[in-house]
């Protein structure tokens, strides 16, 4: 058996998320047909860093894809037959030979995501950012994210997911910057719990906008069971995963 490591960007508007589903197309599903094509065997997997929900895109999304033994030709020329059967809005940045030991989602040390709002009616970016038309507090949204950097229990910024080992999240980075009249809020993290991103962003948004406090926010962390972030999840169509570090 042959592993690669495969590094890929996407549009996820038109995908029902990563994960390979029955009826809707999804990113892993279109990378396996694909591939099924161009090793010439239905023996393959391929496992992303991470599911990526509906609508919600990558920049630098990991994977690894194993096949039955190693094509007799460059990866840089596997990676161009792969490419040239995926759609447009999928493509394979790198595809490189790894130890079979490696592992695309148990060995990443730390993913990072950036989300985009704008401030102002964009006629190219309904797929891309988040329009929020309330002005907003950035010192009120910035005092909301320092409390949630470090190590807490983020059960209450979590989706319930039977598949999620623990609650307990080590977040690194979570940076607003601004660029004229769009936001970035850039964050990073050991991992993340389902739509946990999307709901520090609405959270923090809604800070901005006078609806929660920060002493709120410290609030949703003492109490890990409490249901009003879910209230505030942001739109998928901001969100960019950036990279995976290992």
């Amino acid at each position: 058996m042959a592993r690669y490591k495969v590094t890929l960007e996407y549009d996820g508007s038109r995908y029902a998320g990563w994960q390979i589903q029955k009826k809707d197309p999804t990113i892993q599903g279109e990378l396996i047909q694909a591939a099924v094509k161009v090793f010439d065997t239905d023996v393959l997997e391929i496992y992303g860093s991470g599911r990526t929900d509906a609508g919600v895109h990558a920049r630098g999304q990991v994977a690894h894809l194993d096949v039955p033994s190693a094509k007799p030709v460059p990866p840089n020329k596997i990676k161009d037959q792969i490419n040239a059967l995926l759609p447009h809005d999928i493509n394979i940045l790198s595809i490189v030979p790894v130890e079979s030991g490696f592992h695309a989602r148990h060995d990443a040390r730390e993913r990072s995501y950036r989300y985009q709002i704008t401030m102002r009616r964009d006629a190219f970016g309904k797929k891309y950012n988040w329009w929020v038309r309330e002005s907003l507090n950035l010192s009120a949204m910035r005092s909301a994210a320092e409390i949630l950097v470090g190590f807490h229990d983020f059960r209450a910024f979590g989706a319930k997911d039977k598949t999620a080992k623990s609650t307990t999240v080590h977040l690194t980075r979570l940076d607003l910057r601004e660029d004229g009249e769009h936001l970035y809020v850039y964050i990073s993290a050991s991992h993340f719990l389902w739509k946990m991103v999307r709901r520090i962003v609405g959270v923090l948004v809604a800070v901005g906008q006078g609806q929660l406090t920060p002493d709120a926010v410290a609030g949703f962390l003492a109490n890990p069971d409490d249901p009003e972030p879910a209230r505030f999840t942001a739109p998928a169509a901001g969100l960019f995963l950036e990279k995976v570090d290992y």
